[in-house]
This record gives C-alpha cells, sequence and structure tokens, in this order.
C-alpha cells in the first residue's frame, strides 16, 4: 500500500442512497479506515438531465445519520469544470482525443464504433470528444477479483455532444486532483478500469490500487440501483442498517452490536475489517440472524 492511504465514496445525485449504496460505502470507508488513512466524499452531479431534485441532500442526510463523515470538505464536480477542461487540453496537445459526429444509429448498424469510420465535418453539427485508446490492454490485480486483463474496444468518450464532461473524464481527473490511492467501488465497474487506468496515464499519473465489491441484487436477479427502483435507505434506522450491510461484507457480530450507535459499530467494524472476509458474489442482502 502507498505510505498515505486515501479512499473514497463518490455517489451520484440521480436518487437516493439504498442498501446497495450503503454497502460500498462502508466497504471504502473499512478499508481506508483499517490502513490508517483518509475517506473522502465527492459528488458526481456531471449530468443534470439524469439528477433528482434534492437528491444530493438526501444522500449527504444518510451519509450523516449512518456516521459516515468524510475528512475533508465534499467536493463537487459541477464546480470543477476547469480541471476537466484542463485534462482534455492536455490529452489534445498529445493528439490522444479527436473529434466524433457520429450517431447511435451510425454506430449501432456498423457493430460498435471505431475512429477510422469518424467523416470530420465542418458544418457546425455537434460533436463528441473520444480518447483514442482502442486496441490496448491493461493487466492489474484487483483486491478481490485477482489478476485482470482487459483489452479496451472502443474508444470511450470524454465530452459529450451536449457539453457535458462524460464520467470517465471526470472520475480521473478528480481522483488524480485528490490523491486517491485506493478505489474500492462496487463491480460493476469493474469493467470500465482499462479504460480509466489508460486514462491515467495519459494525464502522467499513476494508477491507483482497485478493488470491486460484491453487488447486493434484487429478487429479480438484477444489482439494486436507482433505475430499478431500489428503496431508499430508511435513514430512521442507522444501527439496523448497518448491521445488514456487514453481514454481506463478512462480519459475524454479536446480535448485540445492533443496540449500539453509528459511531459505535463503525468503530468495532474498522477495527475488524478484513479483505478476505468479503465474498465477492454477487447475491441477496439475507437477512442476519435475530437474537
Amino acid at each position: 500500500m502507498p505510505e498515505h492511504y486515501i479512499g473514497r465514496f463518490a455517489p451520484s445525485p440521480t436518487g437516493p442512497l439504498h442498501f446497495g449504496s450503503l454497502v460500498c460505502a462502508l466497504g471504502s470507508y473499512f478499508d481506508a479506515i483499517a490502513h490508517g488513512g483518509h475517506w473522502l466524499v465527492r459528488m458526481e452531479d456531471l449530468d443534470p438531465p439524469r439528477e433528482m431534485p434534492g437528491a444530493a441532500q438526501r444522500i449527504l442526510n444518510s451519509l450523516n445519520a449512518h456516521g459516515l463523515h468524510g475528512h475533508g470538505a465534499i467536493v463537487w464536480q459541477s464546480q470543477r469544470h476547469h480541471l476537466y477542461h484542463a485534462a482534455l487540453e492536455q490529452l489534445q496537445a498529445r493528439d490522444l482525443v479527436y473529434r466524433c459526429h457520429c450517431t447511435r444509429e451510425q454506430i449501432r448498424r456498423a457493430g460498435g464504433h471505431q475512429r477510422e469510420n469518424c467523416v470530420p465535418r465542418s458544418d457546425g453539427s455537434p460533436f463528441a470528444l473520444r480518447f483514442h485508446c482502442a486496441g490496448a490492454s491493461e493487466t492489474f490485480t484487483d483486491l478481490w477479483h485477482g489478476e485482470q486483463t482487459q483489452r479496451i474496444a472502443e474508444d470511450p468518450i470524454l465530452k459529450r455532444k451536449d457539453g457535458l464532461y462524460a464520467y470517465q473524464l471526470a472520475v480521473v481527473v478528480d481522483d488524480i486532483q485528490q490523491g486517491v490511492t485506493c478505489i474500492v467501488r462496487g463491480s460493476d465497474l469493474l469493467d470500465c478500469t482499462g479504460v480509466q487506468r489508460q486514462l491515467f496515464a495519459a494525464l502522467g499519473a499513476s494508477a491507483p490500487a482497485f478493488g470491486h465489491l460484491p453487488l447486493v441484487m434484487n429478487e429479480a436477479g438484477q444489482k439494486l440501483s436507482k433505475q430499478n427502483h431500489a428503496t431508499a435507505l430508511d435513514d430512521s434506522a442507522p444501527s439496523l442498517n448497518l448491521f445488514r450491510a456487514l453481514h454481506f461484507l463478512g462480519f459475524r457480530p454479536h446480535p448485540d452490536l445492533v443496540e449500539e450507535t453509528p459511531g459505535q459499530i463503525l468503530s468495532w467494524a474498522s477495527a475488524r475489517w478484513q479483505r478476505r472476509q468479503v465474498d465477492r458474489r454477487n447475491r441477496l442482502l439475507e437477512q442476519p440472524p435475530s437474537r
């Protein structure tokens, strides 16, 4: 591990936190605290059309109710466009970014996007900016999934046609700027790690360590998510929520722990966190045994 561990939790304000969000937040929090590090909270409010009014504050309220307080000020992506613009200029200077006018229908018909199929246009039509990295391979060791080799099949979009910065760019720029050394997040993001590692290198930074936690699934076999209408966390029962999430992460606390405050539960778990205890399989959130 690096000399000083910096981790983070970075929710998007497209809806309130649910149990899957809590598991991810706790995994990143415990791993940081157990390694004597700092844990940051970043609000990825980069896509206004998809945001739910009031969701950002609800997320912060939920974190606070569950005793999850970041070490430092909350970072808001909506206030960091100048950093993303500077990063794009850095990549453009190295000829790693190009304009893409392709429509979704054109990409669908072609069976995917290829840079050689992009035809420059000068009619003022909107264009996206893509990062040229298709064909590259990245090999890395995930904290729970072991050695991974990912071949990048398509150049990712860094700035959309509507002028909004894309997740892939913003997340890497922010992790560099905040000095993040270890990213613990859900396994649904494992497949985009290779692209992000390419971006870290292109921007002259070392990639952090990555660990992808198991996903909490619903009865239909889907991951709990805002898109699948996952039930919001009940902030009036934080100790019970934490107790259930601890079981999902491999802890086996005494049933009496559920009677403690969120702060006491977090302290108990942080002192006992072991990466090897985590079952990496995606699965349902089971009810822990009652007293």
